[in-house]
């Protein structure tokens, strides 16, 4: 099965082409500090290219499998918009993958039986986006969901790892959350570890063995928590109240 897999829930745009032979192709695309998530700019060129470096066409995909989050607002609704266009212009099948699970695969997959990941996203605002993961079976490679993605304080993060031992962390939340994870038991790779990469990879290998979703049913975006824009009017609103609300109760002789 031919799978184009793609993930916008970091800051990174990540794609990958997954071939009828084994061969996955890749391409990413990083913005420096300074500036802004090419999502919407690069991930359809990026995907033309991976298809014309493999010598074939759009037509060719049977699949398209996109990372569902969690992660910012912005990146995935561009993601899985795209994907919801790509799949249906094609009129091929159509998957959602977790992004944690994504960012954990390759750490599971080469770990031994009983060991732990957890899968740690920068969420800004002082969270971490994290889900954790454990190997259970090499033989069968069978993983478990420890903890379903969540947002949480670094403050939380010591509750999810005190369920046991043989904790490692990845992603940009973990190289963020360093001495909070570490000081919980926790090791973290250094920073300039692959480990901490999501990669588009992951996506195609998780999306070709997920179950198709019917298309009535379709795939929506797993943001974690509400948007930072409806966070920020609603307290615009919350204020606007409190003042009215001062204004119409002023001290005894005084005018509103």
């Amino acid at each position: 099965m031919i799978v184009l897999g793609f993930d916008t829930a970091t800051r990174s745009t990540a794609v990958a082409l997954r071939l009828t032979d084994g061969r996955t192709l890749q391409a990413r695309d990083d913005p420096a500090p300074d500036e802004r998530p090419g999502h919407a700019t690069r991930l359809l060129d990026m995907a033309d290219e991976l298809l014309a470096g493999a010598g074939i066409g759009w037509s060719a995909i049977e699949r398209i499998a996109v990372g569902r989050g969690p992660g910012t607002f912005t990146g995935l609704r561009v993601g899985v918009a795209t994907a919801r266009g790509l799949a249906q212009s094609l009129g091929v099948e159509l998957v959602g993958v977790s992004s944690l699970r994504a960012l954990a695969e390759p750490r599971l997959r080469s770990e031994r039986a009983g060991s732990r990941v957890l899968a740690v996203l920068d969420a800004r605002r002082g969270e971490a986006f994290v889900a954790a993961y454990e190997r259970t079976d090499r033989e069968q490679e069978s993983i478990a969901e420890l903890v379903a993605p969540v947002a949480l304080g670094p403050e939380q993060l010591r509750d999810v790892v005190e369920q046991g031992e043989n904790w490692e962390a990845i992603g940009d939340g973990a190289v963020r959350f360093r001495d909070d994870l570490e000081a919980a038991g926790v090791t973290v790779p250094s920073d300039a570890s692959p480990a901490h990469i999501l990669s588009a990879e992951a996506i195609c290998e998780l999306g070709a063995r997920t179950q198709r979703v019917a298309p009535e049913k379709g795939i929506l975006p797993e943001y974690g928590r509400r948007p930072d824009a409806e966070i920020a009017q609603e307290r615009k609103r919350a204020m606007a109240l409190a003042q009215t609300a001062a204004a119409g109760h002023a001290p005894e002789g005084e005018t509103p």
